[in-house]
């Protein structure tokens, strides 16, 4: 706390049960208590509001000066060379990719059908037969 030990905190909790006596000592621990809590956060709403104040001028800064906003309290430094997260999607991404081009090389069911059977027509034979005279 303020570098008062269990010691020092006996004697002075002795020297004050003998001044303020013992009908008066637990009221005013409670009191003492409420204006500890009270400054805390009068302390913590302080800091905060400097905090804010200090992102504000930042941000203010960085709007005059014309240079790339950065989102509050994130900075190049901050950032990971390596992220898993990141790797492991890039990896998922890439093998997806090969997945569907190796898909994409194999002939179709229905093309290998027709390669496999001469006598069947296509569209092509048909169109061409159009084309050509009757002799």
């Amino acid at each position: 706390m303020f570098g008062i030990g269990f010691p020092e905190l006996l004697l002075i909790l002795a020297i004050a049960l003998m001044v303020i006596g013992p009908r008066r000592l637990p009221d005013i621990a409670r009191a003492l208590g409420r204006a500890m809590a009270e400054f805390r956060r009068a302390t913590d709403e302080f800091k905060q509001t400097i905090n804010e104040e200090t992102r504000a001028s930042e941000i203010r800064d960085q709007i005059l000066s014309g240079g790339n906003l950065k989102a509050p309290g994130s900075s190049d430094d901050t950032m990971p060379d390596f992220d898993p997260y990141q790797q492991a999607q890039s990896r998922q991404e890439s093998e997806t990719a090969e997945t569907a081009k190796a898909e994409t090389d194999q002939p179709a069911p229905a093309d290998e059908a027709k390669s496999a059977d001469p006598t069947a027509s296509t569209a092509t034979d048909d169109q061409e037969r159009k084309e050509e005279p009757d002799v």
